[in-house]
Parts: C-alpha cells; sequence; structure tokens
C-alpha cells in the first residue's frame, strides 16, 4: 500500500520529498530514513507494520533519491544530517518525547551527525548498520572504492518496470529482499522517459559520489556526542557493518545497545520488515518515559 500523502517541502533551498503512512490519531510518531540509492517508499512494509501497532510512521527521500531534487553542491554527508533534521522540524518532531528516529545504513549515519550536532532532537534512535569508518579523524573520499565503481557501472535503464522487477528478484543483491519491499523499490524508484523506458531516479553518478564521500562523514568521531538512547542493529551475514564493528560503535555510545538480527544481511530492514517493526517498537517501550 502505498503512503496516504506524499508532500514536498522546503529544506534550505532543496526540495525533499516527506511520506506520510497514516495510523492512528495520536500515536507515538515514527520516522524513518532510508539508505544510499533507495528512497523513502522503501519502507512500506516496516510501515505498514507500525501503523499496525499504533504508530504513525514517517518516510521521506534524501537529496538525490526518489522524488527530491538532486544535490547542487555534491553528496557531502552533512547534507544528508541536515537533510533529516528539515523534515524532523517540519514534522514538528523536533524534541517529542515519544519520537523514534530509524535509519538504515546512510539514513542510520545522517540521524546520529544530526543527533550529535543538535542535542535533544531525538527521544531515541534506532541505527541498522550505520555507515562509518572506526576512526577518529574523518578519512578523504575515496572515488575508487568498489560501491562506487559498482554504482558508475549499474544498470539505469529498463523497457518496463516489471522486467526491472524481475532481473532484480533473480540475482544478488536485491534478491532477498521482502517482496512488498523490492516492488516498492521499483514502482516508486524509477520514471517513465519520454521515450516510454524507465530510469532510476537515483542516477548512478549520484550514487558513485555519496559512496566515495562516505569515508569523510566522520560519524564514528560524533557518537560521544550522542545522549540520546541508540539500538545499534545489524545483521548476522552482513559485510557491511559486521558485528564486531557494529559491538565498536555501541562501545562509544554513551547509551548504546545492539541487537544482531539472526539470517540477515545489510538489507536487514527490507529483508524482515516484521521483524524490523518489531525491534523499532521494543526500543520505544524500554526507553518511553514514565507515566
Amino acid at each position: 500500500m502505498p503512503p496516504e500523502r506524499s508532500e514536498p517541502i522546503d529544506a534550505g533551498g532543496i526540495r525533499l520529498v516527506v511520506h506520510h503512512w497514516g495510523g492512528p490519531p495520536g500515536g507515538s510518531p515514527v520516522l524513518l530514513a532510508h539508505p544510499t540509492g533507495f528512497h523513502g517508499v522503501v519502507w512500506e512494509p516496516v510501515a505498514e507494520d507500525l501503523a499496525g501497532r499504533g504508530y504513525r510512521p514517517y518516510s521521506f527521500d534524501f537529496r538525490g533519491h526518489g522524488d527530491s531534487d538532486r544535490s547542487p553542491e555534491g553528496y557531502h554527508w552533512s547534507g544528508f544530517a541536515a537533510d533529516v533534521l528539515a523534515v524532523t522540524r517540519h514534522l514538528g518532531l523536533a524534541g517529542d518525547p515519544r519520537l523514534v528516529a530509524a535509519g538504515h545504513s546512510k539514513g542510520a549515519a545522517a540521524l546520529l551527525l544530526a543527533e550529535a550536532a543538535h542535542p535533544g532532537t531525538y527521544a531515541r534512535l534506532w541505527c541498522y548498520e550505520p555507515i562509518m569508518f572506526p576512526v577518529d579523524e574523518p578519512l578523504p573520499p575515496d572515488f575508487d572504492n568498489p560501491l562506487t565503481q559498482g554504482a558508475r557501472r549499474r544498470r539505469d535503464v529498463w523497457e518496463s518496470l516489471l522486467e526491472a522487477e524481475r532481473s532484480y528478484a533473480s540475482k544478488p543483491p536485491l534478491d532477498v529482499l521482502d517482496a512488498r519491499a523490492l516492488h516498492a523499490y521499483v514502482t516508486y524508484g524509477l520514471r517513465r522517459r519520454d521515450d516510454g523506458k524507465y530510469e532510476l531516479k537515483c542516477r548512478p553518478e549520484d550514487e558513485a559520489e555519496i559512496y566515495a564521500m562516505s569515508p569523510a562523514n566522520g560519524a564514528f568521531t560524533h557518537l560521544r556526542h550522542v545522549r540520546a538512547p541508540t539500538l545499534v542493529a545489524c545483521g548476522e551475514h552482513t559485510d557491511a557493518i559486521p558485528p564486531r564493528l557494529a559491538v565498536r560503535i555501541v562501545e562509544r555510545l554513551p547509551r548504546g545497545r545492539l541487537d544482531i538480527f539472526s539470517r540477515a544481511g545489510h538489507f536487514g530492514p527490507m529483508q524482515v520488515p516484521e521483524h524490523t517493526a518489531a525491534s523499532i517498537a521494543e526500543l520505544e517501550d524500554v526507553t518511553r518515559p514514565a507515566a
């Protein structure tokens, strides 16, 4: 089921698109931040589960993704922190004691950077494999890393949405996705061109630059400034933020805890959406202020 509604907002001169997923009035809000190369609608199965549990989920498209604007000034990861802050403030959720801010990969790193820069914005953070490098000084950008090279080579034009979805479902890495998440990725993540073909909304050259800038994000350095209760989750079989690195992230956080998703990899929230929603709900439950 698509979002109940989507709206464009102004984020300092960049147009971002925010998705409202419904849920009961008065339900605790959950803000969902997506990974590189995806978009806010890919959270569909998680958002539906959360709404069914009584939450009010929201997601959004980062700059360069989905229907949001491409960045006019490159893709330093501080821009993604600015995006999530702009969305949070637009929705009136900054400082809301009920809020759970949940992010995956780049989305999780953006939340951590935002909370470190503006303490008290988020009452609690749920971070699945936040992308960072365990060094005390930011590294320089790496324009030749394998993810950057892979993004540059990525096929980005398809004859139809059905062709794209069947192709993605047939081989790694996206063959592990829940069918609903994959369908949402394709149907919202590609746009129809004038010639009738379909192309990725997240342009390969933008995705490549985002990956290239990731070593320079400095997120590991700022973890000590994140005072919000934070659950760091990772997949048992991931090759991105494996359990040993997740442990180091948790140890540096003042109020961190760890959750390892068994049988999942880096795409955990899109592989096991029900388990993801349950983990987010559990974090809200154990950190809820006493009445």
